[in-house]
């Protein structure tokens, strides 16, 4: 391991562009859900003519199927994501992750989103084809929230993120929910230069984080680390489908 400065200094040097997470190996470990969300975007884009993935980060996940539809769309607001995604998808479009939607009504059959910011129900809706698919993995309420406790100190624990809160937003909008499965899934951190990085690029999980700001939490965090070997959290999951209903005959 690494002296504190040099390791902070490395964790601040990462480039945050894109959603991929293989920097951590070696240096971070998190407990994959049981569902397997990449494998089964990918039986799904291969049965549809038209799906749009929503805030897809750098598009890696959408990517990675083998197979995607005739019409395949994909939203992110953040530029450097968007330059990204666009090198790995065919067409990303610049969009707000609360909507509105650029896109007509009944264009999509299948909307996928995996860990967005926010879930506009009401626009995944009005762009759903009756009869069509929401299938999303989300980040749930409290998750990671052992780290963001040691870096403020206990925080309260917003529900805005539950699967309660999820499935009723789903229902307002007019969808039915098929599934809606919540998991607590380990993660491990085996140096302080690896908590860095995820400060800085999972934003939510210590609000306006700076290496300056919390450098004490930080020094504490590597002397955790130096005498346990890694600092132990707990990341919340919860994956949703949701169908848009026929029309009325």
């Amino acid at each position: 391991m690494g002296t504190f400065e040099a390791l902070v200094a490395e964790g601040e040097a990462v480039p945050l562009d894109g959603w991929d997470f293989s920097w951590f190996a070696g240096r971070a470990t998190e407990e994959r859900p049981p569902w397997g969300y990449a494998g089964q975007i990918a039986e799904r884009l291969r049965a549809v003519s038209s799906a749009l993935d929503l805030q897809t980060g750098g598009g890696e996940v959408t990517a990675s199927a083998p197979v995607l539809p005739p019409l395949m769309v994909a939203t992110e607001s953040w530029p450097p994501n968007a330059l990204v995604a666009s090198r790995n998808l065919p067409l990303v479009v610049r969009a707000p992750d609360d909507g509105p939607l650029p896109f007509r009504s009944a264009t999509f059959d299948l909307v996928i989103s995996r860990h967005p910011v926010v879930t506009p129900w009401a626009e995944i809706a009005r762009v759903l084809k009756p009869g069509g698919t929401y299938f999303s993995q989300q980040i749930g309420a409290g998750t990671n929230r052992e780290l963001t406790d040691f870096v403020m100190g206990p925080q309260p624990v917003s529900q805005a993120r539950s699967t309660a809160v999820a499935g009723a937003e789903a229902e307002a909008a007019g969808l039915e929910v098929l599934r809606l499965e919540p998991v607590s899934l380990r993660v491990a951190f085996f140096d302080v230069g690896a908590v860095v990085h995820f400060l800085r690029k999972v934003l939510w999980t210590v609000p306006g984080f700076t290496v300056e700001a919390y450098r004490d939490r930080l020094r504490a965090m590597h002397e955790h680390i130096e005498e346990h070997g890694e600092f132990v959290s707990t990341s919340e999951r919860f994956l949703v489908e949701a169908r848009k209903g026929p029309l009325p005959t």
